[in-house]
């Protein structure tokens, strides 16, 4: 087990270098250059070679990598001239908004996607089983930016019971104080996750029902639903868990056009509204916490998935 996750860390952090170099790649590669890119066309050969010399841009390059690579990992991704603030800042202020809001659509995936999973298995080829797989193939297959101007028009133009938009002011402790404005844009995130879960849940038990296990158990006097929580439930959950990592990523991207949708000031809306006004400083330092999310998601996953199925680690 110790070694599993030693030999996982390891790859971790070779993805995140990979990483670093794709985004310093990117970041040299904009038109004209970083500093063209940043202070805009109508910048002057003296005021480029000026913020190239500020910002070490005249350094070799793999200096500029080893710059950049340790002032990522301090906090440190650079200015946003459009905002006149640190990006940094920005993101401090930013990012726990939206893990607040990640976080709390992936409980709701969760409290829902596996229970009506199971609960297709168990009672599968009947009415609920056909109703619920009719509705996942639905959310799955709609846009998030349309499931969120639906839900706005029924529960807020309607039925009056949700604010249209999700609470403005700063910080996170206003967030909870005006909770119903957030239940549109948690279960907007939340309604396409659950479309994937539960299928793969209701796959996941329907695969282990017919396992060698369950018919010994059944053999020696095990109830149904013995059977079901005590040994089907926790094999079910193996791919279930992998989800979870690899949702990260689709949670951080489905909450960009929910962010954007319900005007929500998080990352997302953050990330926004820098590529409508070029800014990208704030682009940049956007994609390297997702990516880090994303590779400490993955990672956490493969450790959970360690501790529940031993044969992992093997």
């Amino acid at each position: 087990m110790v070694g599993y996750i030693i030999r996982r860390l390891l790859q971790s952090v070779l993805v995140v270098l990979v990483v670093t170099v794709i985004v310093f790649i990117l970041l040299h590669s904009l038109p004209g250059g970083p500093a063209r890119a940043i202070l805009g066309p109508r910048a002057t050969p003296l005021q480029i070679a000026q913020f190239n010399t500020e910002n070490g841009l005249d350094k070799p390059l793999i200096v500029q990598y080893v710059d950049s690579v340790f002032g990522w990992f301090t906090g440190n991704f650079g200015f946003s001239y459009v905002l006149n603030q640190s990006v940094g800042s920005l993101l401090a202020e930013r990012l726990p908004k939206t893990i607040i809001l990640a976080v709390l659509s992936l409980v709701l995936t969760v409290i829902v996607a596996i229970p009506v999973g199971i609960y297709q298995a168990v009672r599968r080829n009947r009415t609920f089983d056909y109703i619920a797989t009719g509705l996942s193939f639905i959310f799955y297959a709609a846009p998030t930016f349309f499931l969120g101007l639906i839900l706005i028009e029924i529960f807020s133009s309607w039925l009056g019971w949700f604010p249209p938009e999700a609470p403005q002011s700063d910080g996170v402790v206003p967030i909870f104080q005006q909770f119903p404005a957030m239940i549109l844009p948690i279960v907007t995130l939340a309604l396409l996750s659950i479309a994937g879960f539960s299928r793969y849940m209701r796959s996941s038990v329907l695969d282990n029902v017919s396992q060698d296990y369950v018919r010994t158990a059944r053999a020696k006097g095990a109830s149904g639903s013995r059977v079901l929580w005590r040994h089907v439930l926790r094999n079910a959950l193996i791919p279930i868990i992998t989800l979870l990592g690899l949702s990260l990523p689709a949670l951080f991207a489905g909450a960009l056009i929910t962010e954007s949708i319900f005007n929500f000031p998080g990352m997302g809306l953050l990330f926004w509204q820098a590529a409508q006004q070029s800014d990208y400083p704030v682009e940049l330092g956007v994609v390297i916490v997702t990516a880090f999310a994303t590779v400490i998601g993955n990672l956490l996953a493969d450790v959970g998935l360690a501790a529940i199925d031993p044969r992992v680690s093997l």
